[in-house]
């Protein structure tokens, strides 16, 4: 692979006005009619920061894949499929509406491994959300980068899920949901959108469903079963979900916090997170 390691360090800021209208937006998408954002209402719920500082990449500098083409700020590795691996969040505080806000980014980590499939690289962000000179939340976002899908050969075997499942509910991403989560978001993937890319380039069976997306609907079950906002979460995606799948989003037992799991009918394993208070 290309050598990358000084990007290791490399840091970007970007501000932006917390306004109600993107979150009154993503109200309606989540279909979260608990969630009022009525004037006197003063935060953002926490992971809602995700619909703020959004990257305007101009058209002629992105990739094939639709996203910002590599070798700005995240760097420029020659594997060509990119997902959202995981990530964990811890919420200090709160974004208040009607005052401006700066995202701080620095790259942390760069690792490379083979993995069942083939060579792999995986780039760690770190995230600091500040507003009033006081970091309110940070991220630490993996993302992993793979070959090309070769479709004639073998696929590895999907995790299965094992734990017995608590409590559980159901939802089934749609091709509306996975746009309106792609303009909420401004994210330009041709993976959530453009049928024959994802399929006759990518050579994935249809549309995938945001990794991010996923984590949000554990994070908002979570914050309905508990009932108060949340302090920390993190999540690893463990294979990937097609448009028009049915979710189902299990509450599992854990040692600490709130696990739950996304899987699809036949206890294949999506996604799995932990929620803390």
């Amino acid at each position: 692979m290309t050598d990358t390691s000084d990007w290791v360090g490399r840091t970007r800021s970007v501000n932006d006005d917390i306004v109600r209208s993107p979150a009154t937006r993503a109200r309606a998408m989540l279909g979260d009619w608990s969630t009022a954002f009525a004037e006197g209402d003063a935060i953002l719920p926490p992971l809602w920061h995700w619909f703020y500082f959004l990257e305007a990449t101009p058209r002629d500098e992105t990739g094939l894949d639709g996203h910002a083409a590599k070798g700005g700020f995240l760097p420029p590795i020659a594997l060509p499929r990119r997902m959202y691996a995981g990530g964990r969040f811890t919420f200090r505080g709160d974004l208040a509406f009607g005052a401006e806000a700066e995202k701080r980014s620095t790259i942390l980590s760069m690792t490379e491994k083979q993995g069942r499939s083939g060579p792999l690289a995986f780039v760690t962000v770190r995230h600091e959300i500040v507003q009033g000179g006081t970091v309110v939340a940070t991220e630490e976002h993996d993302i992993v980068y793979r070959e090309a899908e070769d479709p004639a050969a073998a696929k590895p075997p999907a995790p299965r899920a094992d734990k017995p499942v608590l409590s559980e509910e159901s939802v089934t991403p749609d091709e509306v949901t996975l746009f309106r989560f792609s303009a909420l978001t401004y994210n330009g993937h041709r993976i959530h959108y453009d049928q024959p890319y994802v399929t006759g380039v990518e050579h994935y069976p249809g549309l995938i469903v945001h990794g991010p997306l996923v984590a949000m609907l554990l994070f908002e079950r979570a914050r309905r079963i508990a009932g108060k906002r949340p302090s920390a979460f993190s999540f690893r995606a463990m294979s990937p979900v097609f448009c028009g799948t049915e979710i189902r989003l299990a509450e599992v037992a854990a040692e600490t916090g709130l696990a739950l799991e996304a899987r699809d009918t036949d206890d294949r394993l999506i996604m799995i997170s932990t929620t803390e208070f």
